[in-house]
This record gives C-alpha cells, sequence and structure tokens, in this order.
C-alpha cells in the first residue's frame, strides 16, 4: 500500500483504489463505510489489516444510521474470505445500530457478483439492499 494513496485524519480513513485494490473509506461522522474497486491485493491480510481494524473500531461506536457499500467490479479467490471477515466485522455495527443500511452494488448483468453478495448475505444473516450500475 502506497503510504502517499492513505488518508488518515481523525475522524476519516481513506484509501485510494488502484487496479489491483479497493478504494476504502470509513467515516465515523458521517456513519459511512464504502468499498469499491477491484481487489486482488498481492497480501489480501496485510492490505486488509488496517481497515479491519478501523471498521472493528467505528462498529464499537456507530452513528445512528450508518450506511455500509460494497460496490466490487471484481475480486479474487483470496479477497472473497477477507470480504466475509469484514461483513461480520460491519454486521456489528446493527447490534448498535438498528436503521444501520447494508448495501450490495454490482454492475448490471453481473450475475456473478449478485450471486456474491446473495451468498454473502445468506451465510452473514444480515439483508443487503442490491444496486446496479453501469461500467
Amino acid at each position: 500500500m502506497d503510504i502517499d494513496s492513505t488518508l488518515h485524519s481523525e475522524d476519516v480513513f481513506h484509501i485510494k483504489g488502484t487496479t489491483d485494490t479497493p478504494e476504502v473509506l470509513v467515516d465515523p461522522v458521517k456513519g459511512l463505510v464504502k468499498i469499491s474497486g477491484r481487489s486482488m491485493p498481492e497480501d489480501p491480510k496485510e492490505f486488509f489489516a488496517p481497515i479491519k481494524e478501523r471498521i472493528e473500531s467505528y462498529a464499537a461506536n456507530p452513528v445512528s444510521g450508518s450506511k455500509v457499500i460494497f460496490k466490487f467490479e471484481y475480486f479474487n479467490t483470496a479477497s472473497s474470505k477477507i470480504i466475509m471477515e469484514i461483513i461480520d466485522l460491519v454486521k456489528a455495527i446493527g447490534e448498535k445500530d438498528d436503521k444501520v443500511v447494508y448495501e450490495w452494488h454490482y454492475i448490471e448483468d453481473d450475475d456473478d457478483m449478485l450471486e456474491a453478495g446473495e451468498d454473502y448475505e445468506d451465510i452473514a444473516e444480515i439483508k443487503f439492499e442490491y444496486f446496479t450500475y453501469e461500467e
């Protein structure tokens, strides 16, 4: 992860996306967690470790009406396990925020990505709102 591409302020955690890594935004003031783009980092555990820490920290004290958005164009098998771990972390937001909204965005006609969202939804026992977008 290029340190120049990461913005950390007291409140906002932001990593700019690359061709191999997703954009990540955790904004505790706005109650927003968003992961979008392509996820195929060389070392997913290393890449996602600080993200997971930040989400876990936010989940401990979320604002009411939090929004969690997953908007993947693609993720590889190595990332899929970590994404499930992240979904488990964001699921904890719902334990303290009964107005949390979970969104799964996928490219129109990408049935595989829709199915991935449905699988995560079933495994984690959370409810996604689904949205399509054009490439």
